[in-house]
């Protein structure tokens, strides 16, 4: 089975930082892409950032330039350097991941539990 986890939620006020991280392990012949999501209460899940194997990035337009995905593959990990928080950030953030195991051909998609981000005015 695959699992992954992630890290590096808490509180922080408006224009702080914080750092996410998401680690994928079990059985794992490669990975695809690695993404973050989010959701608010009430509202539906919305990519945030995506970020493929040989690391063409992809991020939601209220994040540009504030949001940087990245990620290890030697580690199987991903990472979303949030800066400049707004309030509206506020969401349970989850990373996701496809994931080929072998010696199944297709991959499937993964998801983390999620991690609080909360941001104060």
């Amino acid at each position: 089975q695959v699992q992954l986890v992630e890290s590096g939620g808490g509180l922080v006020e408006a224009g702080g930082s914080l750092r996410l991280s998401c680690v994928a392990s079990g059985s794992i012949f490669s990975i695809n892409v690695m993404g973050w999501y989010r959701q608010a209460p009430g509202k539906q899940r919305e990519l945030v950032a995506d970020i493929t194997r040989g690391g063409s990035t992809n991020y939601a337009d209220s994040v540009k330039g504030r949001f940087t995905i990245s990620r290890d593959n030697a580690k199987n990990t991903v990472y979303l350097q949030m800066n400049s928080l707004k309030p509206e950030d506020t969401a349970v953030y989850s990373c996701n991941a496809d994931v080929y195991r072998s010696p199944f051909p297709r991959s499937l998609t993964y998801w983390g539990q999620g991690t609080q981000v909360t941001v104060s005015s």
